[in-house]
């Protein structure tokens, strides 16, 4: 560490244990500092506050003022790692160690795992994860959601920024508005054939940025190990919730479309007389309007607040909700066979959304392949931590841009997305 930062945090110190002797002989005595005591102990915690606005902007300053024109030196490849690193913590070592001040050296294993110039100069972006790694990350992230693995996943290619693709513009399944306009007929022998085609829209996906910070002492950082647990876990459980959490909820800025905000969905009203939570009514009513392609894919899920009125509801004498286990012999619960997940992102009991019954694979999401890192050491400079930035560039919304009208039958719409509405 540079000889004036560490003088500065020497001098903040001993203005710190003066601070903690007036208060130590207060406590030894048992009784409140006196005035004079308080005047003193005020004009230390002044002096100390002003030390650390110091150091941190001298910190700051060493920083940006690393001259970039000094050629660096990079580092020695271990030998197993031929061009790689042996595991995620190492990589983020080595990270961290790019971002010191004046840094001696830099591990050309980092150079390696960018995808472009000025992805190998921390200031400009930081460093890519190792493909495998990010893979990895990626896999554990949508392994811990629950929604996000359903989806239909489509990566953008290295360059773009988004995603334009023609949809059906299918409002109905009647005579002349199959895919949006598509009819065939029954012709005689000679007739002159009738032209008919489909009706195309536009789904415009641009990538949307989700971050992740991580805070990592230096102790923990000195244990290549420890630290790719942690931050393995960490990163994998809070992006795979706040993934889900947007197909679910997102409000479609700067973020996906969540199901819950999308035209797709359709809302089926509570039971006139209905004063509990849920009905066998409402889950009738709800199934109905799923449409019938997608009840071998669609999933319940639930606030799990919901669980116990499911076991109350029954068709004459015979339960609606099969338990888990038992007669189902499924890890989940079950209605009209399909499974019953909860979720935490559902909302509240008695809202809309807290019980929904949906296909996700009715849901396209889009991403870019590599995940950012990037580290800081004066973020928490004064708490002797390092932090950790991840980026990852995603985006999502339905396929359906709004329910359809059945064949025959009634009026009611169907749609892929069905929730219960308020009660």
């Amino acid at each position: 560490m540079n000889k004036k930062l560490l003088a500065m945090m020497g001098k903040r110190n001993e203005l710190k244990a003066e601070a903690q002797k007036l208060l130590d002989a207060a406590g030894k005595e048992d009784r409140p500092l006196t005035d004079e005591e308080k005047e003193t102990l005020a004009g230390l915690k002044a002096k100390i506050a002003n030390w650390d606005d110091t150091i941190s902007e001298m910190a700051q300053m060493l920083e940006d003022s690393a001259p970039v024109d000094i050629p660096v030196t990079v580092a020695d490849k271990p030998n197993n790692a031929v061009g790689k690193f042996a595991n995620f913590g190492e990589q983020l070592k080595a990270v961290y160690n790019a971002a010191q001040p004046n840094r001696p050296v830099l591990d050309d294993r980092l150079l390696n795992a960018a995808s472009g110039a000025s992805e190998s100069v921390p200031s400009d972006g930081g460093f890519l994860v190792q493909t495998d790694f990010a893979s990895e990350l990626l896999k554990h992230a949508f392994d811990t959601g629950v929604l996000a693995p359903k989806c239909k996943k489509i990566p953008v290619s290295t360059g773009a920024n988004g995603l334009k693709i023609n949809a059906l513009d299918d409002s109905s399944r009647a005579n002349g508005a199959r895919w949006g306009g598509i009819q065939t007929y029954w012709e005689n022998e000679a007739d002159e054939l009738i032209s008919s085609k489909p009706k195309f829209r536009t789904m415009d996906l641009s990538l949307k940025k989700l971050t992740g910070l991580c805070y990592a002492t230096d102790e923990l950082l000195q244990d290549a190990s420890a630290l790719q647990s942690v931050i393995t876990q960490g990163f994998a459980e809070e992006f795979g919730f706040k993934i889900d959490d947007a197909i679910l909820t997102g409000s479609g800025a700067g973020q996906p479309l969540g199901i819950l905000n999308s035209n797709a969905l359709v809302t089926v009203t509570k039971e006139t007389d209905q004063t509990t939570k849920i009905k066998v009514e409402n889950l009738i009513k709800m199934w109905s309007r799923c449409w019938g392609r997608s009840r071998t894919n669609a999933v319940w899920y639930i606030n799990q607040e919901l669980e116990p009125y499911l076991y109350t509801l029954t068709v004459g004498d015979t339960p609606v909700y099969i338990p888990a286990g038992g007669l189902s012999e499924k890890p989940y619960g079950t209605l009209f066979g399909r499974p019953v997940v909860p979720i935490e992102q559902c909302s509240a009991a008695g809202s809309v959304g807290d019980i929904i019954l949906g296909d996700m694979s009715q849901y396209l999401l889009i991403d870019k392949g590599g995940i950012n890192a990037t580290s800081s050491i004066h973020v928490r400079f004064l708490y002797d931590e390092s932090v950790f930035r991840f980026i990852y560039r995603v985006d999502g919304q339905p396929i359906w841009n709004k329910p359809i009208t059945p064949y025959k039958g009634t009026n009611s719409t169907l749609s892929p997305f069905v929730t219960l509405g308020a009660r």
